[in-house]
């Protein structure tokens, strides 16, 4: 005979009991981790005293406005802009510049993240992760603008762009020094997390929040499932990768106005065993910090001033203008070149070296062989050299195939090192000839220790970007405040993102 039933189910039952048996988690609530407490003093209450940070922003913030208008040329960008139901217009919302359109902040906010990130042509900060801390200013203008026409409407006083101007500083220190020491794409999440994270920490401070209800909405930012580096990467490269950054900035609104009517926070969101981030998302790993916050990130950013390249590749199109240039001088053209090897730092392989077919222009912005390509064939890269129809040529794919990237030990370090910072390329073209022709850019235009070389054409850059949207005495008016820092720091929001409007 068998044995009986429920003598077999119960030594199934103590083998499953002995099993799965586990130490009891405490459901006492913990204090804050530490990392929200220190985001959430330093936007609340430190105090910005740095000239060259203010300066500085104060180029991020034409520069950022300037990108996003000419990003209005597009139409891939401009089907994703204005309201979720069309038509719709909030009486007393946040405007977005360039356009008409008239939203409530999560929306307005998206809009203008959207537009300002459309041709990766702003500023950049490269660490462990790398990003665009200016992708923020899609939440801070939009809040700020809001809250502006609200006081008003209310007899009280709006937000000065000074207020803007310092939260774009905390901002952008707040998601580069986590991204200094931190890699995000190593574990295959998107750098726009950091955008999410900081936009929440700065509109908690514009909504003048206090202390725990900051803490909460930051904690709800770390607990967000977080985006994918899919869309940045061949087979899968796509438009996502310049909206991906207002998707960021709207939920950090989001999150901030969720927190501002009591929503509840969770104080171990990164440190929880098992379910905080740390384990789930990063490796079971622990953040770690090169220096306390202040305005270092602001002080450094990097402005892509001179060409819409992925900003790894940013001295090697400069690089490649100037083999053009030594060619031109020689009368030869790109068609005499046998072979070009580029020796660049390690990001630069990880994120752009790309071989094959290339789908779309975001698959050929992200790819430092066409960037290389086309200066040396036409001389020039502009954002419309990334369209279908430039990219037809076949004189392109034919160059590409004879380019080839290795690593430079001494470029990835010198990458790394807080005190250069720097982002080297160096090209290595052998003619059919055998010719031998050589270029090396270590630091970009945009590079801090090139300030004083590349402001004047930033500004340029600004005045060429005012000129698509605006006729003659509107761009006057806006540059009139926009470089008179006493005036643009004293300037009403409202009164400043009116300029901008149709």
């Amino acid at each position: 005979m068998g044995r009986p039933v429920d003598t077999i189910l119960g030594s199934n039952r103590e083998k499953e009991s002995k099993a799965f048996v586990s130490s009891p988690t405490s459901s006492e609530r913990p204090a804050p981790d530490q990392v929200l407490v220190d985001i959430a003093e330093y936007a609340l209450n430190y105090r910005i005293e740095s000239d060259l940070a203010y300066s500085t922003a104060r180029a991020c913030l034409i520069d950022t406005l300037g990108c996003g208008l000419e990003a209005l040329d597009y139409p891939a960008c401009t089907k994703l802009l204005g309201p979720i139901v069309p038509g719709t217009i909030v009486p007393g919302g946040a405007r977005v510049p360039g356009t008409s359109y008239q939203l409530d902040p999560v929306q307005a906010a998206f809009n203008i993240g959207a537009m300002i990130r459309w041709l990766d042509f702003n500023d950049t900060w490269l660490a462990a992760e790398w990003g665009h801390p200016s992708d923020n200013l899609g939440g801070i203008l939009a809040v700020a603008d809001w809250l502006s026409r609200t006081a008003i409407s209310e007899r009280g006083k709006p937000l000065r762009m000074h207020d803007v101007l310092t939260a774009m500083i905390r901002a952008h220190e707040i998601q580069g020094c986590l991204a200094l020491e931190n890699s995000f794409n190593k574990v295959g999440l998107d750098h726009v997390v950091l955008v999410k994270v900081a936009t929440t920490a700065v509109v908690c401070w514009l909504l003048d929040l206090t202390r725990a209800q900051t803490i909460d909405a930051l904690s709800l930012a770390w607990v967000d499932g977080q985006s994918l580096r899919t869309c940045r990467h061949a087979p899968n490269t796509g438009s996502r990768k310049s909206w991906a950054a207002g998707d960021a900035t709207s939920r950090g609104v989001r999150l901030a106005l969720m927190a501002r009517v009591g929503e509840m926070g969770y104080p171990s969101a990164l440190t929880a065993r098992t379910w905080g981030f740390y384990d789930v998302s990063f490796k079971g790993g622990e953040f770690k910090f090169q220096r306390p916050y202040g305005s270092y990130v602001m002080e450094n950013v990097l402005f892509k001033i001179s060409y819409p390249a992925e900003f790894h590749a940013q001295t090697a199109v400069e690089a490649a203008i100037r083999l053009r240039q030594k060619l031109d001088a020689t009368g030869l053209s790109s068609d005499g070149i046998r072979s070009i090897t580029v020796r660049t730092h390690e990001a630069c392989l990880r994120i752009i070296d790309k071989k094959g077919p290339l789908a779309n222009p975001a698959d050929r912005d992200h790819c430092i062989q066409y960037m290389v390509a086309v200066p040396l064939i036409f001389g020039r890269l502009t954002a419309a050299d990334y369209e279908d129809e430039i990219a037809r040529d076949p004189r392109i794919d034919a160059l590409r195939r004879k380019i080839e990237c290795v690593e430079e030990p001494a470029y990835t370090a010198d990458y790394h090192d807080p005190e250069k910072r720097s982002i080297a390329n160096s090209l290595c073209a052998v003619l059919e000839d055998g010719t031998v022709l050589e270029e090396t850019v270590e630091y970009p235009i945009g590079h801090k220790r090139r300030r004083e070389e590349g402001l004047p054409l930033l500004v340029e850059k600004f005045r060429t970007n005012l000129r698509r949207r605006f006729a003659e005495d509107r761009q006057k008016r806006i540059l009139d405040v926009s470089l008179d820092a006493e005036r643009l720091d004293a300037m009403p929001v409202n009164e400043y993102v009116e300029l901008y409007l149709p």
